[in-house]
């Protein structure tokens, strides 16, 4: 999680003191410094999912 720019992304490398993040959907990526990251709990890990499994469930209602 970029704490900076709310955003989270996927860890992709280092360009000098930097820390590369990348959408977790695809995308540009950006750059963060390291003490401006956190890790996500596990509520914030299964948002996604839940999105996802929420999206499917309300296209097949009758």
């Amino acid at each position: 999680m970029d704490t900076k720019q709310n955003r989270v992304g996927v860890i992709m490398g280092r360009t000098g003191s930097y820390v590369q993040l990348r959408p977790e959907e695809g995308g540009l990526e950006w750059d963060v410094k390291p003490e401006d990251l956190r890790l996500l709990t596990a509520a914030e890990r299964l948002w996604p999912k839940v999105r996802e499994a929420n999206s499917r469930s309300t296209k097949f209602r009758l």
